[in-house]
């Protein structure tokens, strides 16, 4: 399966935008998110000045670039693949997945395919007659509201495709601890511990076997065992010039 989402192969479908603004800002989101072409149908409103207001100097390309179509079908067309968005669910809406297993599914039809993302009206979203014309349906999941923001319905569906598409980070544990640092280490904490009275000086290995294995779980890199062994250092240093100078207030006493 290909590791990424072709997202120059995405556009986000708005259906009859009640509000120049809400248009705006999902341009913002979907530049955000890498995520260019827009199409606006039947739009109630579509001043470009209000639209600019939302979308910032940022998005300003993709307002610029968006094309505005008068009937859903036609706008529909070209695309090979069409994701729905819905709030609501049950009836003849089966089937609906989340946004992320979306983009999990749209990895291998976004390399040769154009993809819709379509988005219904701000007051009562999709009607079944538009979703007969998606492939898939997708419901975002919420809490006890499930109504979201235009822009915000927007911005979690393209993140989940940003997501999807982007590389995933280079992985490095730094270099780890060699056993003879681990066993310096050990050695120092447990001169230390048996000093301060915290664990029995008659069978120490005994209480550092759980420290042992405390430590061995963290996978402690090379730096990680300098600074506790600097600690150690510390407290030593401490602890003899407590010892010291209570030795000679003790003789100023006597």
């Amino acid at each position: 399966m290909p590791k990424k989402v072709h997202l120059e192969h995405v556009t986000v479908v708005l259906h009859q935008p009640r509000i120049p603004e809400n248009i705006g800002a999902a341009a913002r989101a979907m530049k955000n998110m890498g995520i260019r072409h827009l199409t606006v149908v039947d739009p109630r409103d579509c001043d470009p000045a209000r639209i600019l207001k939302t979308a910032t100097h940022s998005a300003a390309d993709v307002v610029k670039n968006m094309e505005v179509a008068h009937n859903l079908k036609g706008a529909l067309g070209p695309f090979g693949y069409v994701v729905g968005t819905t709030a609501r669910t049950g009836g003849t809406r089966q089937n609906i997945h989340s946004p992320r297993k979306m983009a999990q599914r749209i990895r291998p039809i976004s390399r040769e395919n154009k993809v819709a993302l379509l988005f219904g009206p701000e007051d009562r979203g999709l009607t079944n007659a538009d979703l007969r014309l998606c492939h898939m349906l997708v419901t975002i999941p919420t809490a006890d509201f499930a109504s979201l923001n235009l822009a915000q319905a927007v911005m979690i569906t393209c993140y989940e495709l940003f997501v999807a598409g982007a590389p995933d980070p280079a992985e490095s544990t730094g270099r780890l601890a060699t056993r003879y640092e681990l066993d310096g280490m050990y050695e120092q904490v447990k001169e230390i511990l048996v000093r301060i009275n915290y664990i029995n000086p008659e069978n120490p290995d005994y209480w550092m076997a759980k420290i042992r294995r405390f430590f061995t779980r963290l996978q402690l890199r090379a730096g990680e065992v300098s600074i506790i062994r600097g600690i150690c250092r510390q407290v030593d240093w401490y602890s003899r010039k407590c010892y010291l100078d209570g030795k000679k207030e003790k003789g100023t006493l006597q």
